[in-house]
């Protein structure tokens, strides 16, 4: 009995040592991490002001500060379309605190001549080279006009199937005919999802035409599906990641989240996490 006893504390004794061995050898071949190789890293992730609508702008920027976010596309609730240069001075100083950038501003919509006016003297007292904004389709040649003048660019804010103008990136193609002048798209992919589009196909095909994106999940690829935390819908997010760096894609991925509009954080937060994971994953 003793003997079998003796035999069964040697072999676990072999054991503890054969994987401390292992474990050792196994510390000494691995690589150290560097974060500075995560994938998340090859894109400029940002947020789409609409997500945080509900909420003061030093608030946002609180949020974006606790998610390591640095970049914020600004609605005209935190800064009015006829802010000056000095408030929007004090502005942009408010945003540096919290390590975010105000990258572009709207979408801001431009339903007659004055509008149009309107938008981009405001795009100019902000210093941006780019704005969101959503003309009438009788207004493109004149916002046309604009972009020659001013060579502020405009990104075309689509919007699926729900009625508006645009509802699509080739409504866009189609209304602006030549992508050198200086009208572009900003592409919602939940919104290409609803219509039923193929997103990465629909990327890779118009790339030349996309200034900035609104990503996001998605129930379902009708008109009747709703924005989700990323990971929880029905988007083939990994396609989307994989085609944007085929494409070398080097603009902003801005989370535009729609869903719990008065308590919209936590799922914004699970939704950055998911995609800088499948950014990580799949570089």
């Amino acid at each position: 009995m003793m003997k079998n006893i003796i035999k069964s504390i040697s072999a676990c004794l072999l054991i503890c040592l054969l994987l401390v061995s292992c474990n050792s050898a196994k510390k000494e071949t691995a690589s150290p991490f560097d974060p500075a190789t995560r994938g998340s890293n090859d894109f400029k992730i940002a947020v789409a002001g609409y997500s945080y609508l509900f909420f003061d702008i030093e608030t946002t920027l609180k949020y974006l500060q606790s998610i390591d976010v640095h970049y914020l596309s600004i609605k005209d609730k935190w800064l009015p379309l006829d802010a000056s240069q000095e408030e929007m001075a004090v502005f942009k100083d408010l945003c540096n605190q919290y390590g975010v950038t105000g990258y572009t501003l709207g979408p801001i919509y431009m339903r007659d001549s004055s509008q149009v006016d309107q938008a981009f003297a405001y795009a100019q007292r902000y210093g941006t080279d780019m704005f969101i904004g959503v003309p009438n389709y009788d207004l493109l040649d004149y916002t046309k006009e604009k972009v020659a003048q001013t060579g502020i660019k405009v990104a075309i804010h689509t919007h699926g199937p729900d009625g508006m103008d645009f509802p699509d990136i080739r409504t866009v193609v189609e209304k602006v005919g030549d992508p050198s002048c200086g009208i572009g798209c900003c592409m919602d992919l939940g919104h290409t999802f609803r219509s039923g589009y193929d997103v990465a196909a629909d990327i890779k095909e118009f790339k030349d035409w996309i200034y900035d994106i609104h990503i996001k999940d998605e129930t379902a690829p009708t008109k009747a599906g709703q924005t989700w935390e990323c990971g929880r819908g029905q988007m083939d997010l990994v396609s989307i990641i994989n085609v944007l760096r085929e494409i070398g894609y080097d603009d902003m991925l801005s989370l535009e989240f729609e869903k719990n509009r008065r308590d919209p954080h936590a799922g914004i937060a699970e939704s950055i996490g998911y995609l800088r994971g499948i950014m990580d994953a799949t570089k």
